[in-house]
Formats: C-alpha cells, structure tokens, sequence
C-alpha cells in the first residue's frame, strides 16, 4: 500500500495516554466534489445492492455502468455488463448478506459469475466491493473437521480472476487477509462512528467490547476517539463463552461509572451479546449505552431483544438494509449512517492509486 508524505496523514504527535496518536482520520465530511475519472472506469452495483450503488455512483458523481441480470426457470442465472470494460478499471458493488429475496449463496454466486464475465469481457482489473462478506465469521477450526469456509471463498474469488476485494469491518480482519491472494482492503467505520461520538464530546465517554475477541477493535477505536476528542476516554470489556450456540459468562472489566458506554463491535445478529454487554455495563454504574454496530443483520427476535431499556440507541450504517426490522417501534431507537462516502472514497482512492492510510483504523 502506498504510503501519503503528505504532512496532514502523518504522526498527530502524543494521545491523551502518551502513547504516539494514530494519523488523523478521513471524516464523511471530508468527501471531494464531483469526479471525473476518465473512460477507464466503470461501476456496477449488482441487483439487491443497487441503492447502495447508487448512492456510491452520486457520490463520486458517476454514473453506474449498465448491466444486464436474467432469471431463468430452472433458477439459473446469469449476468453480463452492457456498457464496454475492456482495458477498463471495474468497481463491483454487491453486499453478501441474505435476503429479502436473494440467499448469501446466491448473491454470492452471482457476484463470482458476474466478475468471470468482466474478466472475459477484458476487463483489465476488478475489484469486488463487498460491505457485508458472508462466510467471514467462519475463519477458524473451533470443531473437530470444521470447515474453514472464508479460505474456499477467496479460492472462489480468485479462481474467477478477482483482482482484488474491499470490505467494511470484517469480522477478523487478519484471517480475511490471510485467506485472500489478491489485494484485500479491510475499511472500518471507525471514521462514521467518530463523526457521530464527536456529538457526545461534553460527555464523559467509555468504549467497550461486548466480548473479548472484540478487545483490540475497541481499544483501536477508543485509540482514534482520544485523538481527535483531546482527552481521554474509558475502556472496558464483557467475558464472553460460546459452546453449541450456548453463551455464558458475565465478569465485566473496566471503569464506566457515571459514563456514556459506547459499546463497539462489527454485527448484530440476534442482538442478546450486545444485550448483556449493555446489561453488564449498566450494571457497572454506566449513565447510558449506546451501540456502534456497522452490519445490523437484525435476525428473527433481535428487534425484541433490542427494544430493552438498557441500550438506549443503535447507530448502525446502511450496508446491509434493516428490512428485517419491518416498522417495529425499535426503529425509534436506530440511528441510520450512509457508508456510501466511505466506499466512494475508497474506490476513487484505489482507481487513482492513492494512499488509504487515514481510512483505515483496525
């Protein structure tokens, strides 16, 4: 990855703790006017993530390519660009998650058929954005003969010509880079939920994981939040055990007495580990909880199980849509952020090979 001289993305100095500050953060305020890349580059945003592209394409102040997406009655399918791409730098927009009406597997085969298609079309190189990659919590061996299934789907990508994949908070970013060949780039929100907790800055704050395995992404966080706030902020964590789908444990670690608690961490699933994380800090002496969740997946019973008093607010982006949540009233509690100026940033960056120092946290 190219590294920026530019002064602005060097050291920031000390942090409140002492320790050297992280380089000073790319904010979705930040977002340049209207692009022109020229006639090498092409957008498409796959069917189930076309707002999302949309709002990526207004962004950059683009146009999505077009393209063609044909069901047929077998189930089959098949999709193939319309607009030209050979010699062209492709950007493919298509978020992994299931539903509404198209599984994990599905989109995720489409996606793989479709940048075969690019390739064979001459395409010069394509990347994948991907906010939402499904099979990334399966990254390890926790069962006798378990699949590493994160590792067959970068084969997958890569056996159809994959140039290289973007991401939006994985889930363990390590393993994902570890199990791809071609360019991966990992984006936090980190950038988004600093934006928003600049809005709390009169208010003593505390960043916590709802479970250990998220320590280093909170402490990351936390990290930045001191940067560019000036002053320090609490830090805290919830002991977390799974076995067969069986969670248990409740030791909390950390000083959030009188605090807002900003609990960290990359999905919501079925909503009961960020539950007890915020049960747990209330418990703690916390003022008030509020969750930083990029992917709210909102699964059957999550809506209830959110709708506790005790998180007070869910801010969550829009890279995989709450449409699980139909119109019940804990829609009240969620705050919504675009990740599209995050994405179009990181696409303009990479087709003009700029540096992704400031965008990048964890």
């Amino acid at each position: 990855m190219q590294v920026s001289n530019n002064p602005s993305q060097g050291s920031a100095g000390k942090s409140p703790t002492g320790k050297d500050a992280p380089p000073a953060l790319w904010s979705s305020h930040d977002v340049r006017p209207p692009w022109t890349p020229g006639n090498h580059f092409r957008l498409f945003a796959l069917q189930g993530t076309a707002e999302l592209g949309a709002a990526i394409a207004q962004t950059l102040g683009v146009t999505l390519a077009d393209h063609e997406e044909r069901d047929f009655e077998d189930g089959e399918h098949k999709a193939r660009p319309l607009d030209p791409v050979r010699g062209a730098d492709v950007y493919v927009v298509h978020s992994l998650h299931g539903g509404p009406t198209q599984s994990a597997n599905d989109k995720l085969c489409r996606l793989l058929f479709f940048i075969g298609a690019l390739k064979d079309a001459g395409a010069a190189r394509v990347t994948a954005v991907v906010p939402y990659l499904c099979y990334a919590r399966k990254d390890r061996r926790t069962k006798f003969n378990d699949p590493v299934t994160i590792r067959y789907v970068a084969e997958m990508f890569e056996a159809v010509g994959s140039d290289g994949i973007v991401t939006l908070e994985v889930h363990n970013p390590v393993a994902f880079e570890n199990a791809f060949r071609c360019r991966t780039i990992t984006l936090t929100t980190a950038p988004l939920f600093i934006d928003f907790a600049k809005t709390l800055s009169d208010e003593r704050l505390a960043v916590v994981s709802p479970d250990p395995g998220g320590v280093k992404r909170a402490d990351l966080f936390r990290e930045a939040l001191e940067a560019v706030l000036g002053h320090p902020v609490g830090r805290g964590f919830v002991e977390k055990r799974r076995s067969a789908g069986v969670v248990s444990g409740d030791l909390f670690v950390g000083d959030v007495e009188g605090a807002t608690v900003l609990v960290i961490d990359d999905l919501i699933s079925t909503g009961n580990t960020l539950l007890r994380a915020a049960r747990a800090a209330r418990k703690a002496g916390a003022r008030r909880v509020i969750a930083l969740v990029t992917h709210g997946l909102f699964m059957q019973g999550a809506a209830e199980v959110l709708s506790d008093p005790a998180i007070e607010q869910l801010v969550v982006t829009d890279a995989v849509p709450a449409f699980r949540l139909g119109d019940h009233p804990v829609r009240e509690k969620i705050l919504m952020l675009a990740a599209a100026p995050l994405l179009a940033e990181a696409i303009r960056r990479l087709h003009e090979n700029d540096t992704l120092t400031d965008l990048l946290v964890f």
